[in-house]
């Protein structure tokens, strides 16, 4: 009696929950792990004495739509790289704005707005974690390959046009430090983020080019306008990246409406955006140049400014100001920062101010430098 109870224990519970570790074990075997004992400690077994049933018909019903769920959302839950452009824009056709709705992109974010930001659905919310948690790892990868502390964040506004004066200077500033062998972050998005993007991407092409593909963004300025992502790709066609360069993207579908920029090499892109924020600002170790920006910059400026305080990390990295009058005058954190490090409110702040991005590029260099240098004692 007691060898036929475990047999029917064996079929109508061990075999679902291999079922689902196969399917993480392959692709991932630590997911596999993670995940098979998340769903252990869920309500759908009950481990109790050999003669109760171990898993009642409702949690193994529960246990049966959980692991369609996450074979069939639209996004891989155990993938184990960054995304690529060309992933995030699948079935975009360049000659077909609309078909932007039909790409894997927007199909994604049409399901966490459908589902909620803050999903309610248990099933959602493991596979959003799962996914997030993939990018994670393949982040830490990526820093396998690439030194943190060359890397350098541009933060600034979304509403940035391509035919503002900024924009151009973001572009040149960004090629520079690329070609320097830096690799450059942004949150991955429209204006300035674009703009640090396209630089990185005209990496080691003459500053003509550069112009000239700015001269041809011009005449879409706007990421509302139509024929914005059409025209990325098309200057991505027609200046292929040198193949050493790369940049990092960092966006969420928390702004879904906002489409990422396909300039950046290897993107990096999250549901949950405190996660996309954190490691939009801990990655960066070579330092951070803000340019004008609004309520996501001011956020991620004080965000870093604790961090530097602490010295969460060990050290402080710049943060430099692109924009005199910007933020002097117009928004003046820089002189309120300035007189918090004198009152002693802040400390270890490396603040820098610059209208000049030869000198923004010279800061950056004598920091790496510095930094190599203090590695090596």
């Amino acid at each position: 009696m007691y060898f036929l109870q475990l047999i029917r224990h064996f079929i109508t519970f061990y075999l679902p929950l291999f079922r689902i570790y196969a399917l993480f074990f392959i692709r991932r075997w630590d997911h596999g792990l993670a995940v098979w004992k998340y769903l252990l400690s869920l309500h759908f077994v009950t481990l109790t004495h050999y003669d109760q049933p171990m898993i009642t018909a409702t949690g193994f019903d529960e246990l049966k739509n959980t692991v369609r769920y996450l074979e069939e959302v639209p996004f891989d839950v155990t993938r184990k790289n960054l995304y690529t452009a060309d992933e995030l824009y699948e079935g975009f056709c360049l000659d077909d704005e609309e078909s932007f709705q039909n790409c894997f992109d927007n199909k994604v974010y049409q399901l966490y707005k459908t589902t909620g930001r803050h999903a309610q659905i248990v099933n959602e919310m493991l596979a959003r974690t799962l996914h997030d948690y993939c990018i994670h790892t393949a982040l830490a990868r990526f820093f396998a390959e690439h030194d943190p502390h060359r890397c350098v964040g541009i933060m600034g506004g979304h509403n940035l046009l391509r035919t503002d004066k900024m924009f151009r200077e973001i572009a040149a500033l960004s090629k520079r430090l690329t070609e320097l062998g830096f690799v450059m972050l942004s949150g991955g998005g429209p204006g300035a983020m674009e703009a640090t993007h396209l630089g990185a991407w005209m990496a080691g092409r003459p500053k003509r080019e550069l112009d000239e593909a700015l001269e041809t963004l011009s005449a879409i300025p706007s990421f509302k306008d139509k024929g914005w992502l059409s025209s990325a790709f098309n200057i991505i066609s027609r200046y292929p990246r040198r193949k050493k360069y790369v940049s990092l993207g960092i966006p969420t579908w928390l702004y879904g409406h906002e489409p990422s920029t396909p300039f950046a090499t290897h993107i990096a892109k999250f549901f949950e955006n405190s996660l996309r924020e954190d490691n939009i600002l801990t990655l960066a170790f070579g330092g951070i140049i803000y340019a004008p920006g609004s309520a996501g910059t001011l956020q991620e400026i004080f965000q870093e400014a604790v961090q530097d305080h602490y010295l969460s990390f060990g050290f402080a990295s710049p943060m430099v100001f692109l924009g005199k009058q910007f933020w002097t005058e117009e928004i003046p954190v820089y002189p309120l920062l300035v007189h918090l490090m004198e009152t002693g409110k802040y400390k270890n702040l490396l603040l820098s101010l610059s209208d000049d991005i030869n000198e923004v590029v010279n800061i950056i260099e004598q920091f790496s430098q510095r930094d190599a240098a203090l590695a090596y004692q």
